[in-house]
C-alpha cells in the first residue's frame, strides 16, 4: 500500500497551506470576533479555483480527485473554521447533487458560477421536524403544469440566506414513505423563496446558518434533480461525500489544536523550565498527534476509495466519527495545555474549542455515524 500522497496532492496542499496561512489565518479571529462572512477569504479561493477543485474543469472546476479536495479542507480549517464550513457545504453539498445528478443543463448552467466564486450554492435537508430522521421531510411539492409549488421550511441551513442556488428536498409522492422525495433546485429571488433568520452559534460564526421558509414557491419543473422520487438516495449519497469533508474539516481544526499547544508548551515556563519538558505535557501532545495522524488516514482512505469508484459509505462515516471525536479531544487538551490562558479569547484554543464541536454533530451525529456503520458491517438482519 502507498501512503504516500502524488505530486500533483503534494502541490495543492503546500498550496492550499501558504495561502491559508497567510491569507486566511491571520483573518479569523476577527471573522469570530465580528461575526461577519469571511467575504474576501471567499473570493480569493474562488480566483485560486478551490471552490470547483473535485470537479471537472469543463464545468469551471479544477479537475482535481476528491483526495486532494479533503486535503485543502483540512488546511482552510487549519487556519479558520468558519471559512471551512463554507468552503466544504459549497462544494460536497451545493454542488455535488448538481454535478452527481443534475441534467447537462444544470450542469452548464450552475456550476461555472459556483466553482468560479460568483455564487454559493447550498443543501436544504434539514428541517424543524427532520434532523437525524432525514425522512420525515415535511416540506412537499405538488405539481402544478410546468411548475412545482414548494410549502415547507428547512433549518440549519449553512450559506442557505445567502446562497444562490439551494437543492431542497420535498415531498412529491406523500403516500411513498422515503420513495416520495424529489430533490428540486431553488433560485435566489424566487417568490416564495423566503430566508429566515441567520441562528446565532456557539462557534464558526462567520459562516451564516439559515432558516429557510418556502410559502407556495413555484419552481419549474426543469429544476427537478434527476426523476421524482430519487431524492433521498440522492441525499444519501450527497452526504457520503460530504461526510469526508467534515471528517477533513474536524481534523484540521484538530491539527490547529496541536499546533497551538506545541507552540504554547515550548515557551510557557513554569518552575523553572519550558513545560514541554514535563511528561504530562508530553504525552497529551504524543496522544494528539497520534490520534490525528490515524484520523487522516482514515479520512484519505475514504477519499481514496470514492476517487476510485468504490463504495465509501462505511469508511466515510468511520472517518467523520473518529476524526470529529479526535478533533474534540484534541481541543480539550489543548486548552488544558493552555491552563487559564486557553479559557481567554485572547488564545486561539477558545475559538479552535468551540468551532469543533459541531463536526460531531453536522451531517450526521456521532450516534447517526455509528448507526450508519453499524449496519454496513451487520448488513440487513
Amino acid at each position: 500500500m502507498d501512503f504516500e500522497l502524488n505530486e500533483e496532492q503534494k502541490m495543492v496542499r503546500d498550496m492550499v497551506r501558504d495561502f491559508a496561512q497567510k491569507e486566511v489565518a491571520p483573518r479569523a479571529a476577527l471573522v469570530d470576533k465580528t461575526e461577519e462572512f469571511p467575504e474576501e477569504n471567499i473570493r480569493q479561493m474562488g480566483e485560486l479555483g478551490l471552490l470547483g477543485l473535485p470537479l471537472p474543469e469543463e464545468y469551471g472546476g479544477g479537475g482535481g480527485d476528491y483526495l486532494s479536495y479533503a486535503i485543502a479542507v483540512e488546511e482552510i480549517a487549519r487556519a479558520c473554521g468558519s471559512t471551512a464550513l463554507i468552503f466544504a457545504a459549497h462544494v460536497s453539498l451545493g454542488c455535488g447533487p448538481i454535478y452527481s445528478f443534475g441534467t447537462e443543463e444544470q450542469k452548464r448552467k450552475w456550476l461555472p458560477r459556483l466553482c468560479s466564486g460568483q455564487g454559493l450554492g447550498a443543501f436544504g435537508l434539514t428541517e424543524p421536524e427532520a434532523g437525524s430522521d432525514a425522512g420525515g421531510t415535511r416540506t412537499t411539492a405538488v405539481r402544478d403544469g410546468d411548475h412545482y409549488v414548494l410549502n415547507g421550511s428547512k433549518m440549519w441551513i449553512t450559506s442557505g440566506a445567502i446562497a444562490d442556488v439551494v437543492t431542497c428536498t420535498a415531498k412529491t409522492d406523500p403516500a411513498a414513505g422515503t420513495h416520495g422525495i424529489s430533490c428540486l433546485l431553488v433560485e435566489k429571488g424566487m417568490p416564495g423563496f423566503i430566508p429566515g433568520k441567520n441562528e446565532p452559534k456557539m462557534g464558526l460564526k462567520g459562516s451564516v446558518t439559515s432558516a429557510l421558509s418556502l410559502e407556495n414557491c413555484r419552481v419549474p419543473v426543469q429544476n427537478l434533480l434527476g426523476e421524482e422520487g430519487a431524492g433521498f438516495r440522492q441525499m444519501l449519497i450527497t452526504l457520503d461525500a460530504g461526510r469526508i469533508s467534515i471528517g477533513a474539516m474536524a481534523l484540521g481544526l484538530g491539527q490547529a489544536a496541536l499546533d497551538e499547544a506545541q507552540r504554547y508548551a515550548k515557551q510557557r515556563v513554569q518552575f523553572g523550565r519550558p513545560i514541554a519538558k514535563f511528561q504530562a505535557i508530553q504525552w497529551m501532545i504524543a496522544d494528539m498527534a497520534t490520534e490525528l495522524d490515524a484520523a487522516r488516514l482514515m479520512i484519505y482512505r475514504a477519499a481514496a476509495r470514492k476517487d476510485a469508484g468504490l463504495r465509501f459509505t462505511k469508511e466515510a462515516a468511520m472517518a467523520k466519527l473518529y476524526a470529529s471525536e479526535v478533533a474534540e479531544r484534541a481541543a480539550y487538551k489543548a486548552l488544558q495545555i493552555h491552563g487559564g490562558y486557553g479559557y481567554s479569547r485572547e488564545y486561539p484554543v477558545e475559538r479552535i474549542y468551540r468551532d469543533q464541536r459541531l463536526c460531531a454533530i453536522g451531517e450526521g451525529t456521532s450516534e447517526i455515524q455509528r448507526l450508519v456503520i453499524a449496519r454496513q458491517v451487520l448488513g440487513k438482519l
